[in-house]
């Protein structure tokens, strides 16, 4: 499964970015938000990247914060929200947006945003209202400020199924030891004091 990409942006148009990773270019679906967000052609971009693979398709979908990707992931958790429908719901509305909406239950609100119809907002609400005030709280707790290298690996330690705790001690262990300079070097040497690795996917970005 693919987590994050780095890479260079060769294309970018509402909804797509297409981006060159070491001569490979990845198609990858993303909010407007995130569009809005992003460089110029020709810099270099890293996106958290959600997998979905079904029988017939696989495809990727980008996010430049851990914040948006996690809620893309909580909306597909709503009964008859896919991905598809998940990115209009963040590009209809930002994050900022869609938590107090869901919090006061603006079922109106969601409904404005196309492909979202009124039993769809009202599952959106009901499900993920108690989600989201979780999130909330562990969002609220204090933390020492990250550096952009340290934000990068925090998403990434999470996006490969790490614990939030654990990542947060293995990226401080980091801070007090002077963390490597590079994005891939510190992510070695993050691995290789966590427990076990719980996925392939970190089988692997260990072994490189």
């Amino acid at each position: 499964m693919i987590a994050l990409l780095r890479g260079v942006l060769v294309e970018k148009r509402p909804g797509q970015v297409i981006l060159d990773v070491g001569g490979v270019g990845y198609d990858v679906r993303i909010s407007l938000s995130t569009f809005a967000a992003l460089g110029a052609l020709r810099e270099e971009v890293t996106l958290l990247i959600y997998t979905h693979v079904r029988e017939d398709q696989l495809a990727l979908y980008g996010f430049l914060t851990a914040r948006e990707k996690h809620l893309f992931e909580l909306l597909l958790s709503v009964s008859g929200v896919g991905p598809s429908l998940s990115l209009k719901i963040l590009s209809g509305l930002s994050v900022e947006e869609i938590v107090p909406a869901v919090r006061r239950g603006d079922v109106a609100g969601l409904t404005r945003i196309p492909g979202v119809g009124r039993k769809t907002a009202e599952r959106i609400i009901v499900e993920l209202r108690d989600k989201l005030a979780a999130a909330e709280t562990a969002a609220a707790e204090p933390r020492v400020a990250r550096s952009q290298l340290e934000e990068d690996l925090f998403s990434a330690l999470l996006n490969l199924g790490y614990d939030r705790r654990e990542t947060e001690r293995a990226v401080e262990a980091l801070r007090q030891k002077s963390a490597p300079a590079s994005f891939d070097a510190a992510l070695r040497a993050a691995l290789q004091q966590l427990s076990p690795a719980p996925s392939a996917g970190a089988r692997r970005a260990a072994e490189k």
